[in-house]
């Protein structure tokens, strides 16, 4: 798990450098001071999952999204090599006890070869830690809903069984209110976005923090992020796909002369969940979860995911997409052929790049992300 950068203080913006952005802690530190307050940790794969059903069940959700540089060949002996990139550096980063720390494993069901994960870390690898399921619906019907109500009720029953003590009401309500506060402050991140003297890389820092730290930590560094004119200026890009590594990305495309003005990132705003009115913390949960905005991991249509992109665009100043993914990613692969002609009728041409969980990015993409943006110039 990588150490995250002090937001602007780290060298790497080329221009527009802010002052006075918090720094965040890494997930190593986030995970040593949660151990030495008594917290469980449950380490959870992307991305849709409740974080409020942990939070009530007494543990603190720590993302694990790879990571990122870890040698993948330790999970080859599992898994086809033409397995996600995700998957398999997170086998091989558990297999090399990078995941010891975590008291408990939620494998939700994003797609094929994460459900497949969860089969061989239970059936083959058999870390120490139990490891949960959690499996969503594909579609927004009543049906689903009520099956997504058991599948979250079913949840709750397994974390039970392995903590021995259900939660209280008063356990759901702390869990409630923190979570939901700081997904309200995530989304005013987002609708302010041009308002916040941080760069790119930043912004998205802290974005990310959202998959690690406390719900409150979390709050509180977005609050003291600066106002005033974004710093960076360029062509506008909305940037989609599973997840932005190396965070170097946003270095390479200031550079190009563009700036990411919105996002349909899995480790982004595709985790943008509207509020519920709905009293029961179940119901909250899934009406939450199932109105979050249109994604190929969920079955979304793909006119309703291009509709909601170009309306994006178009509120942002976005001139162009890319779709950034690792390789392998089949929901994405599936979606991106008829995207793009979507996004064409709209004048939104479409970049998109397959990029390894590496150390940095690969010449040839940082070559093809400048041509695009000489393209949108």
């Amino acid at each position: 798990m990588t150490r995250a950068a002090p937001l602007g203080k780290n060298g790497r913006s080329t221009r527009g450098e802010s002052l006075g952005a918090p720094t965040i802690p890494s997930r190593r530190e986030v995970i040593a001071g949660l151990r030495r307050e008594g917290r469980k940790i449950a380490a959870v794969l992307p991305y849709h999952y409740p974080r409020v059903l942990l939070g009530a069940h007494g543990f603190h959700p720590v993302e694990v999204w790879g990571p990122p540089g870890v040698d993948r060949d330790g999970a080859g002996r599992h898994f086809q090599t033409y397995t996600c990139d995700i998957v398999l550096r997170s086998t091989a980063f558990l297999a090399g006890g990078g995941l010891d720390a975590a008291d408990v494993i939620l494998v939700p069901h994003t797609c094929d070869a994460l459900q497949g994960m969860g089969s061989v870390l239970t059936d083959f690898v058999q870390p120490s830690q139990p490891v949960i399921t959690l499996y969503l619906p594909r579609e927004q019907r009543e049906a689903d809903r009520e099956y997504l109500i058991a599948e979250l009720q079913r949840l709750s029953g397994r974390l039970a069984a392995i903590t021995g003590t259900p939660p209280s009401d008063a356990d759901w309500a702390a869990a409630l209110a923190a979570e939901e506060r700081a997904d309200a402050v995530l989304a005013a991140l987002y609708a302010d976005r041009a308002n916040l003297a941080v760069t790119d890389r930043e912004f998205y820092t802290l974005v990310r923090s959202r998959e690690y730290l406390p719900a409150g930590e979390f709050a509180a560094a977005a609050a003291a992020v600066p106002g005033g004119a974004a710093p960076a200026h360029g062509v506008g890009l909305l940037v989609s796909g599973i997840v932005a590594e190396p965070p170097e990305l946003f270095d390479v495309l200031e550079q190009a002369g563009s700036r990411g003005v919105a996002d349909d990132l899995a480790c982004g705003s595709r985790r943008l969940y509207p509020p519920s009115e709905a009293a029961d913390p179940f119901e909250r949960m899934a009406d939450r979860l199932l109105a979050s905005p249109p994604d190929p991991t969920r079955g979304s249509p793909i006119a309703e995911r291009a509709a909601h992109l170009a309306a994006t665009a178009e509120r942002t100043g976005a001139r162009g997409v890319i779709v950034y993914d690792v390789p392998f990613c089949e929901p994405e692969l599936f979606d991106v052929p008829r995207l793009r002609t979507h996004l064409e009728r709209h004048g939104l041409p479409l970049l998109h790049l397959e990029v390894e969980l590496a150390g940095s990015l690969p010449e040839q993409a940082v070559t093809r992300i400048e041509a695009f943006v000489e393209t949108l110039a």
